[in-house]
């Protein structure tokens, strides 16, 4: 007889997945390299997405805590090499990756941000230089905004001393590398905004490795530049070196030193150019003086003995003043002769005589209108004798004189009897006669 086999132990599925959790507890951090893709970003910070390669994928989320730390911008499509741990979701019994570091596969994650960030602002129009402005020539006052200690500033202080003494230097300390550089170089730009008498902003500092300038790479630091109302150098670096700061900047700087020589004049240019000016503007007086005595000498030369020149004039006015008087004396008589053809003229045809004329014609107009008016109304009158003729003929007032009288049903209102037949026995008539009126009742009709 068989004896028969033990029966398996029956998991429950969060036996197992209590086991399969411990497993990947087990294998601890691992190294993973893969494509992004189906990246989401919720509100609530996380990254969720998928790790895949051409033959397998997994489901990954990287927590808020990881991810705002990052500093370039994970996307679809990059590859990339993540920190770990491999864990079971249970209430979907998904296997996924818990990232708790990221960076991009075959670029410096300090690099790619850098370019993500550069496109992004670039796209905005941060960089155009249609927005740039021309710094001052002659600034009162220069803003620093650099670290308070090291050779950036001595430089800096230097150089303006020497060349533009008369340029006033307000420094405001920030830190310009390590975490929080980014927000005091924000704050410095802000804060030297606020003064009246700045007329020009140098931001930057010393070399130093891609990490040491990095704040000069961030998206803050590069729109509080931008948001500047006062034109700002970017001296970031030696010359090699290429920040953010730089494209967004007014004017760009290859070192600190240089930035000071771009915002201030050089006293010894200026003072050579006023001597240049001042040499120019004496050999002009100097020309000037020689061209205005040649001109005085020739006027002098044009003009003559004054004494026989106010002999001629006075002889000239004399002349002039007999000229116009015999041209008043002839325009005065021409004037008169004028004057008496017109007093001839409107005698002949003034309102006078057109007055007499006009009377004569008025006078035979009337006569010819009362005649007519008088033929018009004999006419008139016989034309309504004539009418008055036709008119007694055709009134029935005229028959009724001769002897005929008018029925009329009921009282004198009431419609003409024309014919007998209509009227019934014991019907009340009114008879119109050629003077008065009878009433009757019909006895009887004959048709």
């Amino acid at each position: 007889m068989l004896r028969s086999a033990a029966a398996p132990r029956i998991l429950t599925v969060t036996e197992l997945a209590d086991r399969l959790r411990a497993t990947f507890e087990a294998a601890g951090t691992i190294w993973v390299g893969g494509e992004i893709s189906n990246l989401k970003r919720p509100a609530s910070g996380h990254l969720y997405f998928t790790l895949k390669d051409d033959r397998a994928q997994i489901a990954a989320v990287m927590f808020r805590s990881a991810a705002q730390v990052l500093v370039f911008q994970p996307a679809d499509g990059m590859e990339v090499v993540v920190r770990a741990r491999m864990d079971l979701y249970p209430a979907r019994g998904a296997v996924q990756l818990y990232v708790e570091a990221m960076e991009p596969h075959g670029l410096g994650a300090l690099t790619l941000a850098f370019e993500q960030l550069k496109a992004r602002l670039g796209a905005e129009g941060l960089f155009d230089q249609r927005r740039k402005r021309a710094l001052p020539k002659w600034p009162r006052t220069v803003g620093i905004v650099t670290a308070l200690h090291g050779a950036a500033i001595h430089d800096m202080r230097t150089m303006l001393r020497r060349r533009w003494p008369l340029a006033g230097v307000v420094v405001r300390p920030v830190r310009v590398q390590g975490p929080g550089a980014a927000r005091d170089i924000v704050a410095g730009i802000q804060d030297l905004n606020r003064l009246a008498d700045v007329d020009v902003l140098i931001v930057g500092r010393g070399g130093g490795s891609l990490e040491d300038l990095w704040a000069f790479n961030e998206e803050p630091v590069a729109r509080a530049i931008a948001a500047s109302t006062v034109p700002v150098v970017s001296a970031v670096g030696h010359e090699v070196d290429v920040t953010i700061a730089d494209f967004v900047a007014d004017a760009r700087a290859p070192t600190p030193t240089a930035a000071a020589s771009l915002v201030v004049p050089d006293r010894d240019e200026v003072a050579a150019a006023v001597d240049r000016a001042a040499a120019a503007l004496a050999r002009a007086l100097r020309r000037r003086t020689s061209l205005a005595r040649e001109r005085l000498a020739a006027l002098e030369r044009g003009l003559g003995d004054p004494g026989r020149r106010v002999t001629d004039t006075a002889q000239r006015l004399d002349d002039l003043d007999a000229r116009l008087r015999r041209a008043l004396v002839g325009r005065v008589e021409w004037d008169r002769r004028e004057l008496d053809g017109l007093a001839g003229r409107l005698a002949r045809s003034g309102p006078v005589a057109r007055l007499g004329a006009a009377t004569t014609r008025v006078g035979a107009a009337a006569g010819r209108l009362r005649f007519a008016v008088a033929m018009r109304v004999r006419h008139a009158r016989a034309a309504l004798e004539r009418s008055a003729v036709r008119l007694d003929a055709l009134s029935p007032l005229a028959c009724l004189e001769r002897g005929y009288a008018l029925v009329r049903r009921g009282d004198e209102t009431g419609h003409v009897v024309t014919d007998a037949a209509t009227l019934a026995t014991g019907e009340r008539v009114t008879v119109l006669f050629a003077r008065g009126r009878a009433r009757a009742t019909i006895d009887d009709t004959e048709g």
